[in-house]
């Protein structure tokens, strides 16, 4: 009896080192199995919707639910002999998985396929064109024509989401109050009831919302008042913050501008991520920056190359004032270039989902005429 169980431990021992050897000699298993389920269903997903089901998970839910299907009625079982009719009226879950995994990878395919840009058109003399056609623009996306345009129109009514960013450092300290006053003006002007959102960063050394996204004028204005300047200047933090946290996460419907007025005299001495980094962090969000400059000394100041750099990257535009009754004026500029604008959305041409960026000039087929654009964009990475 004890010489029978000693065998048959030493079968069970047999079977479980030649099992294991088994699954050695498949491959060594990783670390992190989660990671490796992961990649395995990604990997799957790209090459064949058909292939995206891993082997132990739905294994169990098809051969239950094959097995009960026939025996549940003798008499279809009799009846007919093709084995994929009684699994008709309940598919089983494999199936219908396959199917939701090839809808969603098509959508995907879809959308990251599909470049959208607004863009203005002025003249020689720097006066919005808004009359103009598809016919009349030809899209270079990285230095290849758009493969298709899509859709083109004007946009001189499309909703807004803008941020208002007000340098609240010590340098701009003596002009503070008359740039307030011209920032609740524009506000007032631009944001209409139950369509157009914006809210209120101050900056010094961290940016500072002072009013949340809001269709209503008078809590924005308020939120412009409560701003007091003092402390060093981090610019760059500013603005990677208010498209990185308050703009690409804004909720919306539909298409939407979004736009990002900066007011600031362009030094920073505090900020931790670089001009380069905000910029990049702006285009990802797809919003246009505008910039006002503070610096009314009326010699070209380095701050003022810094605003440039930011706006032109982006699409929009670099005011700088000669005096301080102008800053009011660039903002009605403002103002008149939101309503002035195109939308167009094309198809680029050799198109890599791979999280690189691509370039894009929006040529006018009329001459004399300038088009301003964002300068590119990163492409989605899978």
């Amino acid at each position: 009896m004890k010489s029978r169980y000693i065998l048959a431990l030493a079968g069970m021992a047999v079977g479980l080192t030649s099992g294991f050897a088994q699954n050695s000699a498949q491959g060594e298993l990783p670390a992190a199995p989660a990671a490796t389920l992961q990649k395995q269903t990604e990997s799957s997903a790209q090459e064949s919707p058909a292939a995206s089901v891993p082997a132990p998970v739905p294994a169990a839910p098809e051969s239950s639910a094959a097995k009960p299907q026939p025996g549940a009625s003798s008499q279809e079982a009799s009846s007919s002999n093709q084995p994929a009719e009684p699994a008709k009226p309940v598919p089983p879950p494999p199936s219908n998985n396959a199917a939701d995994d090839d809808e969603s990878v098509a959508t995907i395919r879809r959308t990251v396929n599909e470049v959208n840009v607004v863009f203005t058109v002025t003249d020689k003399h720097g006066r919005y064109v808004k009359d103009l056609k598809k016919e009349d623009f030809k899209v270079i996306d990285d230095s290849k024509p758009a493969a298709e345009i899509r859709s083109f129109h004007a946009e001189a009514d499309l909703p807004l989401q803008v941020g208002l960013l007000i340098d609240a450092s010590n340098s701009i300290r003596d002009r503070f109050k008359f740039e307030q006053l011209a920032a609740i003006e524009f506000l007032n002007q631009t944001i209409r009831r139950r369509y157009d959102q914006a809210f209120v960063v101050g900056f010094d050394v961290t940016p500072e919302v002072t009013q949340d996204f809001t269709d209503d004028t008078e809590a924005l204005a308020q939120g412009v008042r409560q701003l007091r300047p003092g402390g060093g200047t981090a610019l760059y933090d500013a603005l990677y913050f208010a498209c990185r946290d308050k703009l690409m996460k804004s909720d919306h419907k539909g298409p939407v501008r979004r736009a990002i007025i900066l007011l600031s005299d362009g030094d920073d001495n505090q900020s931790h991520v670089t001009r380069e980094e905000s910029i990049e962090m702006a285009q990802r969000a797809e919003v246009i920056v505008y910039t006002i400059s503070t610096n009314l000394s009326g010699t070209s100041h380095h701050g003022d190359k810094v605003l440039e750099r930011i706006a032109d990257a982006t699409g929009g535009r670099s005011y700088v004032p000669f005096q301080i009754t102008e800053v009011s004026n660039a903002f009605a500029s403002i103002q008149e270039e939101l309503r002035s604008q195109y939308a167009i959305s094309y198809k680029p041409a050799d198109f890599k989902p791979d999280g690189r960026y691509r370039t894009i000039d929006i040529l006018a087929q009329v001459k004399g005429l300038h088009v301003r654009s964002r300068r590119g964009y990163y492409a989605p990475s899978q």
